[in-house]
């Protein structure tokens, strides 16, 4: 402990040394080493990883997906001591109203909410990976370096530091998507999804670098003092307008999703439940930050935008969705309009942000498990059919009753449908968007409920087919299901039951995540 610690010291004493302020001077941060514990962890997983591949080569392969889990898991002990601290929030790197890196109860629910995650993806993953023509280890050093810049987001609370994170997260992403090396559709998702996240990121740093231009800081709260964001200009709205399009790629918000289905029906089906829950939570949580830390006194420039966002996203979303034939296209479609749900107390945030954060993060945290769990059923009835065809999931009910009844769960909840998770996480919304008491936020709340509608009968659809429908080619033989995949359904499925039952359990970290430092 003592060697440990001592090159803790000496790491941290380099750090001073080289850490000039805004003002050009040489400044000594006090660095709390245990409050960024989780990212050291993930940092030193990333590194054991590499190191196993290089020193192993093929012998390697079978020990990167438990490596991977079992570090995913690891910093979930020091986000657990730091949640029962009583040292409340710690702020990094300090300007004059705050800080530009933060562990509050807010980054540690998040950050506890991507570990899991990427966990589950791990899962979903395992023999996935193994059976395919892919690179292997590498694939879970990307994942893990991707969920490093996730748990970097949670506590980034400076322009630099949360377009760093970003970068960090999409990067991998990227090339994750594009995993099957000899898959043209998988090069296509993979440049797709590079193409539209690379131009994304060029339109949020523009706004970024105005943003900076009109208040001279790029530390969050020093924005939110600043008289440039307490004044409505013209170029202060621009700023916020290409901040909140950047961040609407990431989220995949109409118009700017059509990355999104191509993407997710090319790219290995992991990665596709990987991207379609943990990347877009990300963007969802910066762009949390970016509005309510940094930007919330310019509430009536984003609140219109965001309300026509939401109303567009989940009604473009969920009529697109009732067309395909595709499972995966579906969900991909689903998961648009879900993102929908999500942007809808934005709309009505500026009032009320702690209760907005709240919604949010409830729904994120419960679309994390079920629509991690209905990939893990659609990747397992396909280690079957060879196929993600809507058609294909005809005869589940015979050849696979669990994972039927799950895919049902899985739905359902999706759906909104009591007692599943899904219906509180469109209550929280619902509660907060009917609070306002607007006729904006009243004709939001019916669009909602149309668009809930809409959702059920595709939904529906989808459980039915494996219900009632025959296998197309008539073959009833039980479908294998690895320990990995059945571990992941089961889990995604009582964490699914378990918030609708007790949505008490949920609704308490979404209540800690609406302290976040700095609103």
């Amino acid at each position: 402990m003592s060697f440990v610690s001592s090159v803790f010291s000496s790491v941290g004493a380099t750090i001073a040394q080289a850490a000039p302020d805004q003002f050009g001077e040489f400044v000594r941060p006090n660095i709390d080493w245990f409050a960024i514990s989780p990212e050291l962890v993930l940092l030193a997983v990333g590194a054991l990883l590499t190191i196993v591949d290089i020193m192993l080569l093929e012998r390697g392969k079978a020990l990167a997906p438990s490596l991977a889990g079992l570090g995913l898991l690891a910093p979930l002990v020091p986000i657990t001591l730091l949640a029962l601290d009583d040292a409340g929030t710690r702020t990094f790197f300090k300007g004059a109203a705050g800080g530009a890196y933060v562990v509050d109860d807010y980054s540690l629910v998040l950050k506890a909410m991507f570990l899991l995650g990427a966990y589950i993806v791990v899962l979903i993953s395992t023999n996935d990976i193994a059976e395919g023509d892919y690179w292997e280890s590498e694939y879970y050093s990307m994942l893990v370096a991707s969920v490093l810049g996730m748990v970097m987001m949670s506590s980034a609370r400076d322009l630099i530091s949360v377009f760093v994170a970003l970068e960090l997260l999409s990067i991998p992403a990227y090339m994750l998507a594009a995993w099957k090396k000899r898959d043209a559709r998988s090069h296509e998702a993979g440049m797709k999804y590079y193409l539209m996240g690379v131009f994304a990121s060029a339109i949020l740093l523009y706004g970024m670098s105005i943003l900076f231009g009109l208040t001279g800081s790029t530390v969050l709260t020093e924005i939110a003092a600043s008289d440039a964001v307490a004044t409505n200009t013209p170029l202060m709205t621009l700023a916020v307008v290409f901040i909140v399009v950047g961040f609407g790629f990431k989220v995949s918000a109409v118009p700017f999703h059509t990355w999104a289905p191509d993407t997710y029906q090319g790219a290995p089906l992991p990665i596709t439940a990987f991207l379609a829950v943990s990347s877009k939570a990300a963007g969802f949580v910066g762009l949390m930050t970016m509005i309510f830390v940094g930007l919330l006194g310019q509430a009536d420039a984003w609140e219109p935008l965001l309300w026509v966002l939401a109303a567009a996203t989940m009604t473009v979303g969920n009529l697109i969705a009732l067309r395909q034939t595709n499972v995966v296209r579906l969900l991909a479609y689903s998961g648009v309009a879900q993102a929908g749900f999500m942007l809808a107390p934005f709309a009505v945030g500026g009032t009320n942000p702690g209760d907005a954060v709240e919604a949010i993060v409830v729904y994120l945290l419960i679309y994390t498990a079920m629509n991690l769990g209905a990939f893990a059923v659609v990747i397992t009835l396909a280690r079957k059919t060879g196929s993600a065809e809507l058609s294909s999931l005809g005869g589940g009910f015979q050849y696979a009753p669990g994972l039927t009844v799950a895919l049902t769960i899985f739905m359902f909840a999706l759906a909104g449908i009591p007692p599943l998770g899904g219906w509180f996480a469109k209550f929280e919304v619902f509660r907060v968007v009917v609070a306002d008491q607007s006729l904006g936020a009243i004709a939001l709340a019916v669009i909602m409920a149309l668009n809930s509608v809409i959702a059920l009968y595709y939904y529906a659809r989808i459980a039915s087919q494996a219900w009632f429908n025959d296998a197309p080619d008539g073959d009833n033989s039980p479908v294998p299901v690895p320990p990995s995949l059945r571990s992941a359904v089961f889990i995604c499925a009582v964490l699914t039951v378990l918030f609708g039952v007790l949505p008490q359990t949920v609704g308490r970290f979404g209540e800690l995540a609406g302290n976040i430092a700095g609103i």
